[in-house]
């Protein structure tokens, strides 16, 4: 899999929020998209994922161009995303939540459905399975059957990652992952998100500020400052970049 930025543009009125930019990510590659408030980067994500229509550019996945495509289309080429503000059915339970993300694959019509024939209960049994592994996967698997907003920051977060690992992608767009959860429960997610990188033949573009979890965890790091690339490479070239540094990296170079 290789998801191919190339040559975004997006313009808000007499705005420019992304100029001009191109990079790629590889399934097995963790890529952090990084730079201080209003950089551009959920911007970036808004694109690839069809919230937002380019000014310029293309988006492709595997050679195949998704810009300018449905979100729910997207998201069945293999594309999910979670997002900085967790966003769950806070009146569902966890499973329901994450069955939410397996509507992508239906295997009933309308009719069967509406009338709960054989074909929809089948379906049923075997979407539930799977999401029981997944929830297994992610050490949650104990509260299925409780409400979501019961739950931790942490394990909404991994509810909510759950739920975009049903949908069968290709690669997991992760709005600030980090944010909020404690250092315990960030060192957990850096070790989940390396194991399911593999496991599920995963690309992962993060968004993320806390730049020591982002040093940890990518592979490689594009960083945007209103809207234009001032640097590509790995995290360690990054934050000895000048121009990183002038943007926002001094505290954490310091540290």
């Amino acid at each position: 899999m290789n998801l191919e930025i190339k040559n975004i543009t997006k313009s808000f009125g007499g705005v420019t929020a992304v100029s001009d930019t191109s990079f790629s990510v590889e399934t097995g590659q963790i890529f952090g998209l990084i730079g201080p408030n209003g950089a551009g980067k959920t911007t970036m994500f808004n694109i690839i994922t069809g919230n937002y229509k380019p000014t310029s550019g293309i988006v492709k996945l595997d050679k195949e161009v998704i810009s300018g495509l449905m979100p729910y289309q997207i998201v069945r080429k293999g594309v999910a995303r979670t997002f900085q503000n967790i966003r769950l059915f806070s009146s569902m339970s966890v499973m329901e939540n994450v069955l939410i993300g397996f509507d992508y694959c239906a295997k009933y019509t309308f009719f069967e459905g509406m009338f709960r024939l054989p074909r929809f209960f089948k379906f049923e049994r075997e979407i539930k399975s799977k999401a029981r592994d997944i929830l297994k996967y992610l050490e949650i698997d104990a509260f299925e059957n409780e409400s979501a907003a019961s739950l931790s920051y942490g394990q909404q977060r991994k509810v909510e990652i759950a739920r975009a690992l049903a949908t069968n992608p290709k690669i997991l767009l992760l709005d600030e992952p980090a944010a909020g959860m404690n250092p315990a429960e960030t060192k957990e997610l850096a070790a989940l998100l390396q194991r399911a990188k593999a496991d599920f033949n995963l690309a992962v573009l993060l968004i993320e500020h806390d730049m020591k979890f982002v040093n940890q965890l990518c592979d490689r790091v594009l960083v945007l400052d209103y809207g234009k690339v001032i640097c590509e490479g790995t995290p360690a070239e990054a934050i000895s970049h000048k121009d990183v540094v002038a943007a926002y990296l001094g505290d954490f170079v310091n540290d």
